[in-house]
């Protein structure tokens, strides 16, 4: 049997801003999506999705799932799965929900495990560019971003060029940064939510520019502070980065409600991460300790949390 894996990712700063070749700063996160292949018995690419998961989400992308292996195998793999037939089996423990890179973490996971089932011997930038591959069943468009983090698993700047290659550069922090990632149990379709924004861009250019330009601004305030290790300004500009993506409409009452109940827990800088309309949050704490505090309000109240440390 072979195995491959993927990590989840969160967005620290300029989700959304990033389809528009503004800077991210992402990175993964230790939990992942672990897919396990073997030789099937009837022909074709057969998956059984076991992963944890918000309610409706396996079902809701089952579709995307099955034209992301197309499309991974028609850019990279080349493979005939009809003559060669695999199972395989999707599991891990990122709870997959919208905002976490879920999509990404299983086509990376599958490219790794195709790989070496097949003995392809690709390299990580293959490996990344078939989670680039896959992630457009699911988002149309992607920035790259999230297939970047699933494969590498680290924080990095980012920027989408055009033409590219895209700006990537792996970032050191000062100093670790302890996480609590708060899912509503939403499930939105990223796809959706940048269509929402490019048809408002169109509507209104001049107050999008301007908040676009805000954006970029504090993405790279943010690179400065990250590297410093200064927790407190970090926290800072998360809860202003929130600002923006609320002004962009992004934003919705759940994703407001936990952004508020985990500052009031100790947080010191809450945003939504990721596609918004739905999905995860994130929150940053100065120990351990005030982390653990908040993911148990936040379970009390019903609600699926990731306790995470960056670097």
């Amino acid at each position: 049997m072979s195995t491959g894996y993927g990590f989840g990712k969160v967005i620290l700063f300029g989700e959304h801003f990033v389809v528009h070749y503004r800077p991210t700063i992402a990175s993964g996160i230790s939990k992942k999506t672990v897919a396990e292949l073997k030789a099937g018995t009837e022909p074709g690419f057969h998956i059984t999705d076991n992963r944890l998961a918000a309610p409706g989400y396996i079902e809701k992308y089952a579709e995307c799932q099955k034209k992301s292996v197309e499309l991974m195998n028609s850019a990279i793999w080349h493979l005939d799965f009809e003559k060669n037939p695999v199972e395989v089996t999707l599991g891990g423990d990122l709870y997959c929900a919208s905002g976490v890179g879920a999509s990404a973490a299983s086509c990376v996971a599958m490219a790794r495990a195709v790989s070496e089932h097949f003995s392809l011997g690709l390299s990580e930038e293959q490996i990344n560019q078939c989670g680039l591959e896959g992630d457009k069943a699911y988002a149309g468009t992607p920035s790259g971003i999230d297939n970047t983090c699933s494969t590498y698993g680290e924080l990095i700047y980012f920027r989408k060029k055009k033409p590219g290659p895209n700006q990537m550069d792996r970032m050191k922090l000062g100093k670790p940064l302890d996480i609590l990632m708060v899912s509503t149990g939403i499930t939105t379709k990223t796809e959706e939510a940048v269509a929402g924004v490019k048809k408002r861009m169109g509507e209104h250019p001049e107050k999008y520019a301007k908040i676009f330009d805000q954006a970029e601004e504090l993405v790279n305030q943010a690179r400065d502070v990250l590297i410093a290790g200064d927790l407190l300004a970090i926290g800072k500009l998360m809860d202003r980065n929130h600002e923006l993506l609320q002004k962009i409409e992004v934003s919705q009452e759940k994703l407001d409600y936990l952004v508020e109940l985990t500052r009031k827990s100790g947080a010191l800088g809450a945003k939504m991460t990721g596609g918004g309309l739905g999905g995860y949050m994130v929150a940053l704490f100065a120990d351990a300790e005030t982390q653990e505090k908040t993911a148990l309000a936040c379970e009390k109240e019903g609600f699926k949390v990731i306790r995470a440390r960056i670097g």
